[in-house]
């Protein structure tokens, strides 16, 4: 099972040092009281933007302190997209505040700067290209603003899988090598929601009930509750190596027909334990719910689970991503550098991400998996489950006024069909 080639690019260290004579940037708010942040660029490629701490340090010093953009991941066809050609990786700074207000830009460019990035054999070893200050703007009469960059890139393989299709279907999954696909896993779902205990192994159900809650929900009439749910993972000789089961039934608030944060449902990622093919222990832990606000959403949080029980998680990804279009999950420092879960977190680098369709639409998600975190199969196949259960947490918390699949319903009357 060998990896693809992928090439991360690393554009961190990031940090502003204002001039003396620079001017407001504004009415009454001078910048070093005013929050400054930066636009990276690379041409065909989504834009990132951070804040930008002042700096006082004298001279050439390094930052005292900074901070990174989320960089830029070049997979195979990128890097032979770009390898050989003069790359331009192009970064705006501004003062002032982000976004937009009545459609005018809060922020006031200061300059700009240019970094030249030769990415051949960047995939094979890392090559830094540029660390230190440079200077903004070109006025050699003028004080001017200087900014600390460092960019750099790493060599970052990573194996990648695709459902051959939905996985309430029961899919096959295969890796992708290039123009190369093979099977490596199959997949089984079911959705016996009349009882749930038949969805988990049975010495999980009786050893390991507290991570259950008990909601009003369980009462409802039959339609209100979501539960039942799994996805079994087998390797080619057909022994099963993951699995991701609802624990917590997804349930609409009261009077209302959604899934609310305040009572989401919950997944639990299973890896087989010991020598009985009976018996598993959990992984990970996520839950899942429907965000009100200007964009429907779907939330998410996924934790880490510790021998410590339920109260031992380690939470390592939370996030938003729409209900309508779908987007991407990822596990990475890089992305959740800003978050709250960073310090607490033991997640170094990139360790997956997985597609995510949008509701109504077909969805074979494709899943990247760091090669650090994968030593045999059945690591690879809990990257699977999870990926099968952030997909399926769309379809859990659809309105409940919304008829699902018939994949997706043990009783006929609540499908499509």
């Amino acid at each position: 099972m060998d990896p693809c080639p992928f090439v991360r690019l690393i554009v961190e260290s990031l940090a502003l040092k204002l001039p003396q004579a620079t001017k407001p940037a504004g009415p009454g708010v001078h910048p070093s009281t005013t929050p400054c942040f930066c636009k990276v660029r690379i041409k065909n490629f989504p834009s990132q933007t951070a804040l930008l701490p002042l700096c006082h340090t004298p001279g050439d010093s390094p930052p005292n302190s900074s901070t990174s953009a989320s960089g830029f991941d070049l997979d195979s066809a990128a890097l032979r997209r770009l390898s050989g050609k003069p790359v331009a990786l192009r970064v705006s700074v501004y003062t002032g505040r982000m976004g937009r207000t009545c459609g005018v830009s809060g922020g006031k460019l200061l300059g700009r700067v240019h970094v030249g990035i030769n990415l051949e054999g960047a995939e094979a070893r890392p090559h830094v290209f540029q660390t230190g200050w440079m200077k903004l703007g070109n006025k050699p009469d003028k004080p001017s603003a200087r900014f600390h960059i460092v960019v750099r890139s790493e060599p970052d393989p990573r194996f990648v899988f695709q459902f051959g299709g939905e996985p309430e279907c029961s899919p096959v999954v295969f890796q992708i090598q290039g123009n190369i696909r093979q099977p490596v896993f199959s997949c089984t779902f079911s959705a016996d929601r009349n009882n749930r205990s038949r969805s988990l192994p049975s010495d999980f159900t009786s050893s390991q009930r507290g991570w259950r809650r008990t909601f009003s929900g369980d009462r409802e009439r039959p339609g209100r509750e979501r539960k039942g749910w799994m996805i079994m993972i087998y390797d080619l000789s057909g022994s099963p190596v993951a699995a991701a089961s609802v624990i917590t039934p997804f349930v609409p608030s009261p009077g209302t027909d959604r899934v609310s944060r305040s009572n989401p449902g919950a997944w639990l990622i299973l890896r087989p334990h010991g020598i009985s093919i009976s018996s598993w222990k959990p992984w990970g832990r996520l839950e899942a719910w429907r965000e009100r606000g200007p964009i429907d959403g779907l939330g998410y949080k996924f934790e880490l689970v510790t021998d410590n029980g339920p109260n031992g998680s380690i939470p390592i990804a939370e996030g938003t991503m729409s209900m309508k279009k779908g987007g991407q999950f990822c596990i990475d420092s890089g992305i959740m550098k800003d978050s709250a879960l960073s310090s607490r977190s033991p997640v170094k680098g990139f360790v997956m991400s997985s597609t995510v369709e949008g509701e109504g639409k077909v969805s074979k998600p494709v899943v990247q998996v760091g090669l650090q975190h994968v030593t045999c199969m059945p690591d690879a196949a809990l990257f699977i489950a999870l990926s099968a259960a952030i997909d399926l947490s769309i379809d859990a918390c659809r309105l409940f006024s919304q008829k699902l699949r018939k994949e997706l319903c043990h009783d006929e009357q609540d499908s499509f069909f």
